[in-house]
């Protein structure tokens, strides 16, 4: 199987609320970011967008890689990527 690039759309299903100023990491050392900047999860639209690289396929299952959401998050679609 050739390897493909996949976009995938998911849901912050475990956000808080949201905030627009944020220290990054949460470090009060740091000077304040807007949020946008940041990879903070205290957003004001919980939806999230990832690239992510197929590497397998059984059934209805795919397995990919660089995916950077919680395990269990809700995906909204898949699209395929020209990278």
């Amino acid at each position: 199987m050739t390897l493909q690039s996949l976009y995938v759309i998911f849901v912050f299903d475990q956000a808080e609320g949201y905030r627009l100023v944020v220290h990054p990491r949460g470090y009060r050392s740091r000077p304040e970011r807007g949020v946008f900047g940041t990879r903070a999860p205290y957003r004001p639209n919980p939806i999230g967008l990832a690239v992510v690289e197929l590497i397998g396929v059984d059934g209805a299952v795919l397995t990919v890689r660089d995916l950077d959401a919680i395990d269990g998050t809700p995906v909204l679609d898949i699209k395929p990527c020209d990278e």
